[in-house]
């Protein structure tokens, strides 16, 4: 991987990985200040809204993946709280509003360094339309999902099991990381 953290933010000076004492990583520490800056991977959360036998989602008016199909999910902000962050990104995608949200799957993609947090929530209604990232958003039922046309594979197992919980009278909360594979 290309390390593409050269300039301390503090002070400007360059950086360099080095071995800190009583730490199990390298880390990088400017040359000039000698500040240490960790590099930690982001945190993406979203929900997935249900009504009755189906789920909303939205298709992407942005790149990456414009013009497929996800769950309403971004990056969190600063000072929000995960739950917070997954209905913001709801609203900015969808212009929708869910109640009785509650953890569905947590869902790490190492190579990429980025963790998943999504939720499950019950839609408050049906007035939903795409949001400024969104071209169009729309409920589907498991038959209709367009399992092809989806962006990204964090939508796909989230998707998946939401289904099979749905089948199982489950809540159950799962624990996933990415496998490559072209059958989820």
């Amino acid at each position: 991987m290309i390390d593409l953290f050269k300039y301390c933010p503090h002070c400007g000076g360059t950086v360099e990985k080095k071995a800190i004492l009583d730490d199990t990583q390298l880390r990088h520490v400017c040359n000039s200040c000698q500040a240490i800056h960790y590099l930690n991977p982001k945190i993406v959360t979203g929900v997935l809204p249900i009504a009755g036998d189906k789920v909303l989602l939205a298709r992407r008016a942005i790149e990456p993946r414009m013009g497929f199909w996800n769950v309403p999910a971004g990056y969190m902000e600063n000072g929000e709280k995960v739950e917070e962050g997954a209905e913001r990104e709801l609203w900015e995608e969808a212009n929708a509003r869910v109640k009785n949200i509650r953890p569905h799957l947590i869902y790490s993609i190492a190579a990429i360094h980025q963790v998943y947090m999504l939720f499950r929530g019950d839609l408050v209604d049906a007035t939903f339309s795409p949001g400024i990232e969104s071209s169009e958003v729309k409920l589907f039922n498991e038959s209709e999902i367009p399992w092809n046309e989806l962006a990204f594979t964090s939508s796909a197992v989230c998707i998946k099991r939401h289904f099979e919980n749905q089948k199982n009278n489950s809540d159950k909360v799962h624990l996933e990381h990415y496998i490559h594979t072209k059958n989820l």
